[in-house]
């Protein structure tokens, strides 16, 4: 008798890790000689977001820093937050293009890669053109495994969901505070693995992005939504290669609580029989 297939793997963590209100709160204070945050998340997550490129490119020996730091996890991947440069400013320099790739080598060929996000804002619908520049820009990165993280509904046409699915492009199904227009939750596979980034539901955070003034995500998910989001990911999870699972709600370290409650609601999952995703 064969052996029950294995679950799907899912990865859970946080964005990012480079916040000051963690210090001696969420890590451990840093002084002379302190292991690096990162080695710090690795032995508790199995991914973590390199948000950081969204302003700037990773150097390729950072970038090889970071998974020989992760590297007594092997069940850790990263995902990579492709850079504004490229989703807000519409580049197609060749020169952009190479020197970001430069910085995501090191990780893709040590096997830490899970995949590059693209995350386009609210105004970016789906039009004629816009469909035409996220292309392109699939052209330009067709080494790598690229996510779209779409904030407006427009996406959900089935013209847009083929596109991605034509591309192999995965859809990142998010989490955002209901405003006109705001894309809904959902559990959507497009490509390889199911893709997921919880913002939180903080009202404020939205119309701060808007205006590109600074300010985190200040959003605790409840037990209650982390569970609605459980199902969503499990039924996602069951129809890919397994899944991505980032909180971009970072201010006082909500996100690293929300990720460990739901990795343990995921775990206790595996043991007891699966509920119907809303």
């Amino acid at each position: 008798m064969k052996p029950p297939p294995s679950p799907p793997l899912i990865r859970v963590g946080p964005s990012g890790w480079d916040y000051p209100d963690w210090q001696g709160v969420v890590l451990p204070r840093r002084s002379p000689g302190h292991g690096h945050p990162l080695e710090f998340l690795a032995s508790r997550f199995d991914t973590v977001e390199i948000n950081t490129t969204f302003d700037r490119p990773l150097r390729p020996e950072i970038a090889r820093l970071y998974a020989a730091i992760a590297r007594h996890n092997p069940r850790f991947s990263f995902t990579v937050v492709l850079g504004r440069r490229f989703t807000r400013d519409r580049s197609l320099d060749p020169a952009e293009i190479d020197e970001f790739k430069a910085g995501l080598w090191p990780l893709h060929r040590a096997g830490r890669l899970g995949c590059l996000v693209l995350t386009f804002p609210w105004a970016f619908r789906f039009t004629v053109e816009n469909r035409e520049f996220l292309i392109q820009l699939r052209r330009a990165f067709n080494q790598f495994p690229l996510a779209v993280e779409m904030q407006h509904a427009s996406w959900l046409a089935e013209e847009a969901l083929g596109t991605l699915i034509d591309y192999r492009l995965g859809f990142v199904n998010i989490d955002q505070p209901p405003y006109a227009g705001a894309m809904p939750a959902q559990a959507i596979v497009t490509s390889g693995a199911a893709c997921f980034r919880l913002h939180g539901r903080d009202p404020g955070y939205w119309p701060r992005q808007f205006a590109q003034q600074p300010g985190c995500n200040d959003y605790l998910y409840s037990a209650a939504e982390l569970e609605e989001w459980g199902a969503r990911i499990r039924h996602a999870a069951a129809h890919a290669a397994g899944a991505f699972v980032t909180f971009v709600n970072p201010a006082a370290g909500k996100s690293v609580i929300n990720a460990m409650q739901l990795s343990a609601l995921l775990a206790e999952d595996n043991r007891t029989p699966h509920r119907a995703v809303a």
